[in-house]
């Protein structure tokens, strides 16, 4: 029975984190959407501005070969 409740408490210690960490992540995307309205009021495109930390986030090679993608995409399109 001792063991049960060893891992009821360990449970419970996993789910009270899990609740910490998505409530600081719900703040933080609070904060990044602040951040966001700033820069639209300052007179930023935030839909550019998203797309470039995506692009940021990618490593250089993966970032190349989507940008080069897009170009033969927009090339088939007629969009160039």
């Amino acid at each position: 029975m001792a063991e049960a409740a060893i891992h009821s408490e360990q449970l419970k210690l996993f789910i009270e984190r899990i609740e910490r960490l998505e409530e600081e992540k719900k703040g933080m995307a609070d904060d990044i959407r602040d951040v966001y309205s700033e820069a639209k009021a300052t007179g930023y495109d935030t839909r550019t501005m998203r797309a470039i930390v995506r692009l940021r986030r990618m490593d250089r090679s993966d970032r190349q070969e989507a940008e080069a993608l897009l170009e033969v995409y927009k090339a088939a399109l007629g969009l160039e």
